[in-house]
């Protein structure tokens, strides 16, 4: 798996190193990610998310339930892409 918010979609965007003598080198800005297990009430289960820290503060605002739907609407990760363990 990419590196990617499955949450928010964000990922990895390229830009330039500046040096002090203004030369420019390409480099990418990653994304803050973590790999986070979330117990899922409504189906009864663990599930391996990899988030960023705004796609924690989303599931922390309007809950995991709602936080995927809205995921999985907008197209940033589909039900089959989530990870259930046990």
């Amino acid at each position: 798996m990419s590196k990617i918010c499955q949450i928010t979609g964000k990922k990895a965007v390229v830009g330039n190193n500046v040096s002090h003598s203004l030369r420019r080198t390409k480099r990418t800005f990653d994304v803050n990610l973590f790999t986070k297990k979330f117990y899922y009430v409504e189906e009864d289960c663990w599930i391996v998310l990899k988030v960023s820290a705004a796609g924690l503060r989303i599931i922390n605002r309007i809950g995991l339930d709602a936080a995927l739907k809205q995921a999985v609407a907008k197209g940033h990760c589909a039900w089959k892409d989530i990870q259930v363990i046990g």
